[in-house]
């Protein structure tokens, strides 16, 4: 019983939020509740929230609008749309040169997210699944975004431009990882590679980190925003 108040609530709130369009940017207490079909009160309770949140704003005239939160989401689903284009062709690529996982992660509080991914087609690989979440203290990706997102990074990585981690979230599994930035030097999120332990030795490396830093470079030529 209490899921569905709770879904209910939900759908409330968002058909709300629905209500304001480009031609509607400003609306009375009056109009949401003609638009919505929702009762005065209820509006009024479930705008308390959304102004917590920032998902709505009411101006001393009296009228609501949308808030900062719904521009900030906008802006992250369409920069989504934009970092697909741009590194979608670039993992195949490396994927393909390296013949490893290659991947994209970025930072989301205290964890790390895969964002994009692409697979060699050798058999054995390091499979990862998009939108899966690791820890940021273990793993090559988690050691780039903690040294480069913040004034208390780890000198030494950031120095040599890049990390490596050997076995640490998975015995048989090691990495390499690259920070991509934009031309202000703020970090957008860490390009990875990552396969066999067996295949990372040391000689293998140079030539992976090589490939690594090939690709990062041409990412970072098209991030301008």
């Amino acid at each position: 019983m209490s899921d569905a108040k709770g879904v209910d609530a939900v759908e409330r709130a968002l058909s709300i939020l629905d209500v304001f369009s480009k031609d509607l940017p400003e609306l009375t207490l009056t109009e949401l509740s003609t638009r919505t079909g929702l009762y005065k009160s209820t509006i009024l309770r479930l705008a308390v929230s959304l102004e917590k949140f920032g998902y709505l704003l009411r101006g001393e005239n009296g009228k609501f609008r949308l808030g900062p939160a719904v521009w900030r989401l906008g802006a992250q689903y369409r920069q989504s749309f934009d970092l697909a284009a741009i590194l979608r062709p670039e993992l195949e690529t490396l994927s393909e040169v390296t013949q490893e996982t290659a991947s994209f992660y970025i930072r989301e509080g205290d964890m790390r997210v895969c964002l994009f991914r692409c697979e060699p087609a050798r058999a054995i690989r390091h499979t990862i699944t998009e939108g899966a979440r690791m820890t940021l203290d273990r793993g090559a990706s988690g050691k780039i975004l903690l040294a480069f997102e913040g004034m208390d990074g780890d000198l030494a990585i950031i120095a040599q431009g890049y990390a490596l981690s050997l076995g640490e979230r998975e015995a048989e599994v090691a990495a390499l990882s690259v920070p991509i930035r934009r031309p202000d030097g703020s970090l957008i999120g860490a390009l990875s590679i990552s396969g066999l332990i067996t295949r990372f030795s040391e000689t293998n490396r140079a030539q992976l980190l090589d490939a690594l830093r090939e690709s990062q470079s041409r990412l970072e030529a098209q991030m301008i925003s």
